[in-house]
């Protein structure tokens, strides 16, 4: 039983969610106070989170930052907001979805269910036809099997949505992916995201990467094409 914890200062919002995903079979806590939900996050008994961006007190961007502080924990953001520069902030950090107020909770149902089956905890060992092979390729170093990433020996922690991304290049380094194939790669088909979702979550790839190494510049941009990983 995956645990969703829904974080909404809308109570309706919190009633509805939480009775359509107890009935899918979800064990869900929710808050509607995004500290008590932040000190729950941190003892790390949770499988995905659920966040409203816009909360009095604290905000869902604030608490994705504190969160990314010691965890990697999948985000899916629930927004009223239509600027794309808000959009583009939480990607950066690290936040996985977005689903746009007003919504239906079934579409809500179906993104937790796409970024959960993305999702490869690393304490859980997986079943034999989800083991990938290692790739490696120059200093990158990529185990499907648990989720791990390196760079030169060095770790790099990534979402569930940037390792997806980057095992997607690596499986064929010096050959472009279209923005397109990338969605497939890292997303559910029955989910649609726009280009600037990828471009976003690429653009985080790179400074996680530049994080262990200021010089990374192994992710290549193809303007007007797509992204791949240098072939040298």
């Amino acid at each position: 039983m995956s645990r969703i914890v829904l974080v909404d200062d809308d109570r309706n919002i919190l009633t509805s969610v939480s009775i359509l995903l107890e009935s899918d079979g979800f064990d869900v806590s929710a808050f509607s106070d995004p500290q008590q939900a932040l000190a729950h996050l941190t003892q790390g008994s949770s499988d995905l989170a659920v966040l409203d961006l816009s909360m009095p007190r604290m905000d869902g961007m604030s608490m994705l930052q504190r969160l990314r502080q010691h965890s990697d924990l999948p985000v899916i953001f629930l927004t009223s907001r239509t600027d794309e520069v808000d959009e583009a902030m939480g990607l950066r950090l690290g936040a996985d979805d977005y689903v746009t107020k007003p919504f239906s909770p079934r579409l809500l149902l179906e993104r937790i269910r796409a970024v959960l089956r993305r999702h490869v905890a690393p304490d859980t060992p997986p079943a034999a036809s989800d083991t990938g092979a290692i790739l490696v390729h120059g200093a990158l170093r990529i185990d499907p099997s648990c989720h791990a990433v390196s760079w030169n020996g060095r770790d790099v922690a990534l979402t569930v949505t940037e390792f997806l991304l980057l095992q997607a290049l690596a499986q064929r380094p010096g050959m472009v992916k279209s923005r397109d194939q990338l969605m497939d790669a890292a997303y559910d088909d029955q989910i649609y995201v726009d280009d600037r979702t990828i471009d976003s979550h690429i653009k985080r790839l790179r400074k996680k990467l530049r994080g262990v190494d200021p010089a990374f510049d192994a992710i290549e941009t193809l303007y007007g094409l797509g992204y791949r990983l240098a072939a040298g």
